[in-house]
């Protein structure tokens, strides 16, 4: 029995898995940014009363609304296509980590585990984000990617 296909796809796993994960996430994110820009450059009421963490904190909400906008939306195609990979993985982390702070602690810590109930929002779904984000920001986007491609590139060309 010839077992040479298997020994291909083990070495194929690591990127095709890193392909999907970055594709899923970032079309979680570029989804998340278009909403908001979509709906107009003013941020919503209910974002205006949110406490935010410094240094969102100093800035007016339309500023960070169009922000967190802008950098979901860009950041979740440079996902999807490999591009800056550890950076937007990066970035979006700490978009992610102001989320949870200002929308969806309500329950505390112990929302971990919780989507969304009576008392308020939990904080499992940006909890499952992260991780994936984490994942991305420690491994990198892997072979399926521009950042694989200019790599590649760059080597040529003796940078």
């Amino acid at each position: 029995m010839n077992f040479e296909i298997f020994s291909r796809a083990r070495r194929l796993e690591p990127a095709v898995a890193l392909l999907l994960l970055r594709v899923w996430t970032g079309l979680e994110f570029a989804r998340a940014g278009w909403t908001k820009l979509s709906g107009g450059l003013q941020a919503p009421a209910w974002f205006r009363g949110l406490d935010m963490p410094v240094p969102q904190l100093w800035l007016p909400a339309d500023v960070n609304w169009v922000t967190a906008g802008v950098l979901e939306l860009t950041l979740g195609l440079a996902l999807i296509v490999g591009l800056g990979t550890r950076w937007a993985a990066g970035v979006l982390l700490y978009i992610v980590f102001v989320a949870v702070y200002a929308v969806h602690f309500d329950l505390g810590w112990a929302g971990w585990n919780q989507i969304e109930t009576a008392d308020g929002l939990g904080f499992k779904v940006p909890l499952m984000l992260a991780l994936m984000l984490f994942a991305l920001f420690a491994c990198g986007a892997a072979g399926c990617s521009l950042d694989r491609l200019l790599a590649g590139r760059r080597r040529r060309c003796g940078v």
